[in-house]
């Protein structure tokens, strides 16, 4: 069975190493060194390797288009809480809701 890395993997190992934030062009650049990524290919493996980025739950995206390990965030870092509407905020919300709906009375349901 032959494991082959991935740049991702390689990117990973790097983060753990590095132990803070890094820029995107410097997680690629050094991804691109260390993977031998030839000059024809940059482009397309470039693109391929943000979008495993944006997927793989172990990298948070950052304010600046900077990266990070997810393990080293807080939850209130990574997650946007917006604390303007509350409880009541909703249930107004879903009343108007149903009043705006065009729903038969019993008698013109028949």
């Amino acid at each position: 069975m032959s494991t082959k890395i991935t740049m991702i993997d390689v990117a990973y190992a790097w983060m753990e190493k590095r132990r803070k934030e890094v820029e995107f062009a410097k997680l690629w650049a050094e991804v691109a060194k260390q993977m031998n990524i030839p000059e024809d290919q940059l482009a397309r493996k470039k693109r391929q390797f943000y979008s495993d980025l944006m997927v793989d739950n172990r990298f948070a995206s950052l304010k600046g288009n900077k990266w990070d390990l997810r393990t080293r965030r807080k939850f209130e870092e990574l997650h946007a809480v917006d604390d303007t509407m509350d409880d009541t905020d909703e249930e107004m919300e879903e009343v108007e809701e149903v009043d705006t709906l065009d729903v038969p009375s019993e008698i013109e349901a028949y």
